[in-house]
């Protein structure tokens, strides 16, 4: 059970030195309890303390590392078991199904679309972050089909059940920190000591959760921490059954035997049935599965699936934001008229989406209103003559852009006038006050300015 910050404070010096950056002795235990602060921050805490603090403050689950470079991710590391309730923090990964005995031709193939899904949404890159090879029993096949997927720059993920092949294969690919999927009851120890020897990540697996939670028990005993639950491929009922069943007891209960991250395979689960997997990716993206696989990706299924994972994997308490800038849409260039909206993430996405309905070029400009709508940035003073003027300036507008016309959202009409004095040589025009009069009104002025010309 976790300590109190009373209890936590029992165990401190009690000399109130401030070297932990707090006040006071109570201050810095109200931390460590929180979980905002640990122990370790404390230089005069006894060893005795130490240890018995770092036991009861231990996390519920365990943060694992995976892959290399600039795809590496972490996983686990949960608090809640929802995101209301406080934050998910690190944000599972999608990845596609190859078997090492298909051919080359169908491999690449694979690949090829897989490394397709690659796009920006709201400041984040988006891409199918690993591949699962399900080894033969011919090592060296699987060894060349491993190195294929490594050359994508992608996480590899292992599968093999036999501890000759999974030595082979980790021997020849342990550079890229694979996943080893296999260890289960009967070949744990053989399996344990080939993810030792590599230093990576061991998938375990059970019959049952009796069977699974033993499994795992040995090899925490025999030294490894390094793991990641297989949620099994008997049945759907089941794999998700796991899934909750084995979050909940870590994060609820405190069973830290089951506080690590879940790999579900939803290929195996459902094989052929696309439609299907898809559904089930958004089941396991909701419900704790920290690697989903699946037979393919394409932008059909990563776009839902993606949106969601983004949207489940961000602080409630802070607003989706897209990065201030210039956004050149439809082709738009320095010649091209501007407008302005908020970098709140729905704002810009409906803003944006009705330019690019218009067909007009246009460049739109994203100043800092905090993450906020129009009309709450404005209120709140982060939304106004001076810093739309800031903004011009310092991302240099007037030198990139030749035509000073500057759209406002007509809820803001009110900057008008102060804008024209901070702003010389623009023409501030009040554009309509819904984006889906965007549409309209971008057509029009560009048939009035033709006009005028």
């Amino acid at each position: 059970m976790a300590l109190k910050g009373l209890d936590i404070f029992k165990l401190t010096p009690k000399t109130n030195c401030k070297e932990c950056d707090n006040p006071t002795c109570m201050a810095f235990a109200m931390k460590v309890a929180a979980g905002t602060q640990p122990v370790s921050d404390c230089p005069h805490m006894s060893p005795e303390a130490l240890a018995k603090l770092a036991s009861a403050t231990q996390p519920p689950m365990v943060t694992i590392e995976v892959g290399v470079g600039d795809n590496a991710a972490k996983l686990g590391g949960e608090t809640v078991l929802l995101r209301h309730e406080k934050l998910l923090v690190n944000k599972n990964l999608y990845g596609v199904f190859v078997s090492a005995e298909s051919k080359d031709a169908d491999i690449d193939a694979l690949l090829a679309d897989t490394l397709k899904i690659d796009y920006e949404r709201i400041a984040e890159r988006m891409t199918v972050q690993s591949v699962l090879v399900k080894c033969s029993s011919d090592a060296a096949r699987s060894i060349a089909v491993a190195k294929k997927v490594i050359a994508t720059g992608r996480i590899l993920v292992l599968e093999s059940t036999d501890p000759a092949v999974a030595k082979a294969v980790v021997e020849a690919t342990k550079e890229a920190k694979p996943v080893l999927i296999g260890a289960n009851a009967s070949n744990f120890e053989a399996f344990n000591a080939i993810a030792k020897a590599a230093g990576i990540v061991l998938g375990v697996s059970g019959k049952d959760l009796n069977e699974l939670h033993e499994t795992i028990e040995k090899l925490e005993a025999a030294g490894n921490k390094n793991l990641i639950i297989d949620l099994g491929t008997a049945s759907i009922k089941e794999a998700f059954a796991n899934a909750v069943l084995t979050r909940r007891a870590a994060i609820k209960d405190g069973d830290h035997s089951f506080g690590y991250p879940s790999f579900v395979n939803v290929a195996a689960l459902t094989p052929g049935d696309l439609v299907c997997q898809a559904a089930l990716a958004a089941l396991f993206t909701l419900r704790y599965g920290s690697i989903i696989i699946m037979e393919r990706i394409g932008f059909a299924e990563a776009l839902p699936l993606m949106g969601l994972r983004q949207n489940i994997f961000t602080d409630p308490q802070k607003p989706m934001r897209v990065t201030p800038g210039i956004y050149p849409l439809c082709g738009a260039n320095e010649t091209s008229v501007c407008a302005l909206t908020v970098d709140f993430a729905l704002s810009y996405f409906v803003v944006s989406g009705e330019i690019e309905r218009s067909k007009i070029p246009v460049n739109l400009l994203i100043p800092d209103a905090g993450g906020m709508s129009v009309l709450t940035a404005w209120a709140a003073g982060k939304l106004s003559s001076a810093t739309i003027a800031k903004y011009i300036q310092e991302f240099e507008v007037e030198t990139k852009i030749k035509n000073h016309t500057l759209i406002l959202p007509g809820k803001v009409a009110v900057l008008k006038g102060d804008l024209e004095g901070k702003l010389p040589g623009w023409n501030i025009v009040v554009g309509p006050n819904e984006a889906i009069q965007l549409v309209k009104f971008l057509r029009d002025f560009k048939s009035v300015a033709q006009a005028s010309a």
